[in-house]
């Protein structure tokens, strides 16, 4: 099994060097160039050299060092004058009012039950316990009270 895997390890190599060498084959391909190309690319760059320098370059936001290229400079577009149509109408009459009627709140003393929620939370159940325990004494004094009428009666 070692030499089968050994084999395979070497194939994988070679099949590795070949793609490196032709890959290198072809960027030297691409590096050298050919005779017929050269005189094409002569006159090309030269085409390209006369182009560059007919080219006006303008400058519309950028004001350049350069005394020739300052020549190429233009003149930032004029905008139209901008008339405001809210300008043009009367302001709005308005009724004058106290400002301070609208901070009142809607009821005066959300305040002061927000602060004082809890400690009424608390007189409420002392109340109810409160009434509760009266309740029953009531109940008491008044049971109490048939039970000496009967007494007394008999």
């Amino acid at each position: 099994m070692s030499t089968e895997e050994e084999n395979a390890i070497e194939a994988v190599a070679v099949a590795r060097r070949e793609r490196l060498r032709a890959l290198r084959e072809a960027q030297e391909l691409l590096q050298t160039p050919d005779n017929d190309d050269d005189d094409n690319n002569n006159s090309n760059t030269n085409q390209d050299d006369e182009d560059q320098n007919d080219v006006q370059m303008k400058f519309r936001n950028y004001l350049p060092h350069d005394k020739q290229l300052q020549e190429g400079k233009v003149a930032p577009p004029a905008l139209p004058k901008f008339e405001d149509p809210m300008a043009t109408l009367p302001p709005p009459e308005e009724k004058k009012e106290d400002p301070f009627l609208n901070i009142v709140p809607k009821k005066p003393n959300w305040d002061l039950r927000r602060d004082v929620q809890k400690k009424l939370d608390k007189l409420e159940k002392r109340t109810m316990k409160a009434l509760a325990q009266l309740m029953e004494e009531e109940e008491k004094k008044r049971k109490m009270a048939e039970e000496d009428a009967e007494n007394g009666e008999e």
